[in-house]
């Protein structure tokens, strides 16, 4: 699978082929063209097997093949194998005129070729643009076809003529916006262990393929490659005699970095490994608290500790457990990731303070292949032991280099420089830690496998003291506060914690949503005109313009219905976001609580709802889905609020956080007798700007507005909304739902994994019961969560959590765990 150039659309189409041929019955094996290990992450979920890279210059030549053999015959024997190239067909390492390439591994390995190539921006060209590719290498033979991107069926037909004239048949033609997205961040896709969405993407994407792409004749077109003239890559063979000699004397125990945050590793280094006698444990640095039982030898691979820096720096014991093996001088290689995490800090969060450095992101992206000699004796080998290595990675480490580096690296010519860091802090008489930016392909250097297996017999054995926690005095109880209505979670939030208590979804808005707020800057000499922005809003619900009030925000809109004459006996149903009964009291009303209760998780049960109708209240406020509970009541039961002379408000905040905002009142028929609040802050990472807004009944609507000073919402928010409301971003918000919903699940089953009661819900948090003086525990650790103690029915036993990301959750649970663990063993005794 290749393409003319990057961003095409292979990688999507490679996995969505690979799970697509499976979903057949089939055995389908993947391999990756380059250094690159997120894509291959990928194959991995799509087949169900790992998957190799094929990297002429990290390995050899001569590797190639055996390597592609190995992965289409490890673990079993594979019915069709694909094959993902990298960049462009012929782009290879630099200087070499395209040496290491999809089309040079294509050739070397006599593999056909398809083609992805998106057309979204031409037609009639893509056929000599096809034809180029195929007539440029004898040896490539380009075999089919995939259109990506297709606007239309005149668009698909034009580009598919274009190609049949070259003699090369279309296998498929996938159409543009039909819903194949895949998150990226700084250095390509988030990986699959860290994309919460993963299997359903991926499920979503075969569908497609499957449905656009002819599998029979992709399996004709695999079918016509010759025999591979070689045997499997074997990791015994590669570490050769005196890895079976090795075996039979002890099994050391190697630990292998893993978890949703170290994912970089090629598969062959663990193999190697376990051929050369040892034990291969992995352990996720967010989560386990300590090592393998038994470890030996510490292998730290690559991943994004730059985006989770605060899960891993949470994590106390395992970074104090850590720091004391490597400072007794347990066998350890760390590589990019590996080297963060052993820093003294990264980007401000403490790390495991293994070497005297620190790690910050930087602006420019390092990447490339490097040439490399071990700069020192150390556990991979003697001093100029050389390798080829590859960096990636948009970090920095200050300094660069220790006193002893761990290797001298060059390339393209340059002269040799010092690289990382090689140190002996146990006086072995060699280095027992090499951390570097630099990536190995072990496969390709197997003398490294078996001179660390033999450091980590050696140090087997070896007592590793360990690190006494400081004792901490127990943490005082918050004080209680003094206007608990008043109280919001960004009280609770530091600049030296995860913020957990807050419920906006980014931290900084998307780059589109920025963009355009920075071309809005230069209408703000005129005064707002939020026209067209209204215009927008009933559109994007279906309803009457005149149905809708633009406010500052949901809590601009409580307090002008509070303001406007609407209610003289209002009600709150309980516990609820505090703001509506806030706003009431501050209008001089006195307010009724309808109380739900934790017995019945916070439901509108029969008996909950004959009280409500039988209340005088001629305003009910009640939360859909509910803050802080997360409950999501059925419309039908909402709608048993209304009566007579009565006006139902309901906040509806979150319902865009709960994918196709199902139980809306603004789905359907529109009722006179019910006002409907949102926001449009907490989707979109907006709470500083301020927007939100109501339908209702056009009386009401006027009553509010009336009630409403002039130009109360910024000519910034009107453009905010006119951006939000566009197609586009209507289809980001929905997978933005779909993702906290897997989010919010994950948090749910981990709480309740470690004994935590979790109201069953569906907003983008949860509300749990882990008991008092555990928020300030928490705090301690590092988390802040939102104090429950302020609304009207919880007290502080009660925390509410927002969802997270996987690893963050992760992270949290494993210290609430830690922070729970005393309090039951004392109750034990």
């Amino acid at each position: 699978m290749a393409a003319p150039a990057s961003g095409q659309g292979k990688t999507t189409i490679s996995v969505g082929l690979m799970a697509a041929l499976r979903a057949t019955g089939r055995t389908v094996g993947a391999a990756k063209v380059g250094p690159d290990y997120i894509d291959p992450g990928y194959h991995a979920l799509a087949t169900g097997r790992p998957s190799r890279n094929l990297d002429a210059v990290l390995t050899s030549p001569g590797l190639i093949g055996p390597l592609l053999r190995r992965a289409a015959e490890v673990p079993t024997p594979a019915d069709v194998t694909v094959v993902e190239g990298v960049m462009g067909l012929f782009d290879g390492r630099l200087g070499t005129d395209g040496f290491g390439s999809s089309g040079w591994v294509a050739a070397h390995t006599r593999t056909p070729v398809l083609l992805v190539v998106d057309i979204s921006h031409l037609a009639n060209t893509v056929g000599p643009l096809v034809s180029g590719l195929a007539a440029a290498d004898p040896g490539v033979q380009v075999a089919g076809v995939i259109l990506n991107k297709a606007g239309s069926s005149r668009h698909a037909d034009e580009a598919r003529r274009a190609v049949e004239r070259t003699g090369i048949p279309v296998v498929g033609v996938i159409p543009r916006d039909v819903g194949l997205h895949v998150p990226s961040r700084h250095l390509g896709l988030v990986p699959v262990d860290e994309h919460d969405r993963a299997a359903a993407a991926l499920h979503t994407v075969a569908g497609v393929v499957a449905d656009h792409v002819d599998l029979d004749l992709v399996l004709t077109l695999a079918g016509t490659a010759p025999e591979l003239g070689c045997p499997a890559w074997d990791p015994a063979t590669a570490v050769g005699s005196a890895g079976a000699a090795r075996s039979t004397s002890g099994a050391p125990v190697v630990a292998v970095s893993g978890g949703r945050v170290f994912t970089f590793r090629y598969p062959e280094t663990a193999e190697l490994l376990r051929a050369a006698g040892c034990r291969v444990e992995f352990f996720d640095p967010v989560t386990d608290q300590a090592l393998p039982a038994g470890t030996s030898a510490l292998y730290l691979g690559g991943g994004f500790p730059e985006v989770h820096a605060a899960a891993l720096s949470h994590n106390r014991s395992l970074r104090s457990q850590i720091r004391a093996a490597v400072d007794a001088g347990m066998p350890t290689v760390a590589e990019c990731a590996g080297l963060l995490y052993l820093a003294d800090t990264l980007d401000g969060r403490p790390m495991t303070g293994a070497l005297a450095a620190t790690g910050a992101m930087h602006p420019r992206l390092v990447l490339g292949y490097r040439d490399a000699r071990l700069a020192t004796d150390s556990v991979l080998g003697p001093a100029g032991t050389t390798v080829t290595g590859h960096e990636f990675h948009r970090t920095r480490v200050t300094p660069s280099a220790g006193t002893d580096p761990a290797w001298l690296l060059s390339y393209d010519g340059s002269p040799a420089a010092p690289d990382g860091f090689a140190t002996d802090p146990a006086g072995v008489g060699r280095a027992s830690l090499v951390a570097s930016y630099l990536h190995v392909a072990w496969a390709g250097h197997a003398h490294l496998a078996t001179s660390f297996a033999d450091a980590a017999r050696d140090f087997a054995g070896t007592e590793v003291p360990v690190p006494m926690a400081a004792a901490e005095p127990p943490a005082p109880l918050d004080p209680a506060v003094a206007d608990p209505l008043h109280h919001h979670g960004d009280e609770e939030v530091a600049d030296d914690l995860v913020d957990l208590a807050v419920n906006v979804r980014v931290a900084t808005p998307p780059a589109w949503l920025a963009a355009r707020l920075r071309e809005g800057v230069g209408q703000l000499a005129a005064y707002p005109d939020v026209h067209a922005a209204r215009w927008a809003i009933a559109q994007r619900h279906g309803v009457d313009e005149h149905r809708v009030l633009l406010t500052a925000g949901a809590d601009e809109a409580f307090t002008l219905i509070a303001r406007s004459g609407l209610t003289t006996r209002p009600a709150v149903v309980h516990p609820q976001f505090t703001e509506p009964e806030a706003a009431l009291r501050r209008a001089g009303h006195t307010v009724e609580r309808i109380m739900l209760r934790a017995d019945d998780d916070f439901t509108l049960t029969d008996e909950t709802l004959s009280c409500a109708t039988q209340s005088t209240a001629d305003l009910i406020v009640v939360g859909n889905p509910t803050n802080p509970t997360g409950v999501l009541h059925p419309r039908a039961a909402l709608e048993r609020l209304t009566g007579p002379d009565r006006l139902l408000v309901v906040d509806e905040a979150f319902l865009d956080a709960v994918p196709g905002e199902r139980e809306s009142f603004l789905r359907g028929t529109q009722r006179d007798d019910v006002i409907v609040v949102r926001s449009l802050t907490k989707t979109w990472g907006l709470a500083g700007l301020r927007i939100g807004y109501v339908i209702a009944a056009p009386l009401v609507v006027d009553r509010l507005r009336a009630a409403q000073q002039h130009w109360p919402v910024s000519t910034l928010a009107a453009e905010a909304v006119l951006a939000v409301c566009t197609g586009p971003a209507r289809a980001e918000a929905g997978r933005a739902a779909a993702q906290q919903l897997v989010q919010r699940d994950h948090l749910a089953r981990r709480l309740d994994a470690i004994g935590v009661l979790a109201i069953p819900g569906a907003a983008p948090f949860v509300l749990a019961r882990p008991g008092a003086g555990v928020r300030e525990l928490l705090r301690d650790n590092g988390f802040a969560v939102r104090r429950c103690d302020t609304f009207p029915g919880l007290d502080a036993s009660w925390v509410r959590i927002a969802a997270r990301d996987l690893v963050t959750t992760d992270a949290l649970v494993t210290s609430l765990q830690s922070v729970l663990r005393p309090a039951e063993e004392a109750a034990h005794v």
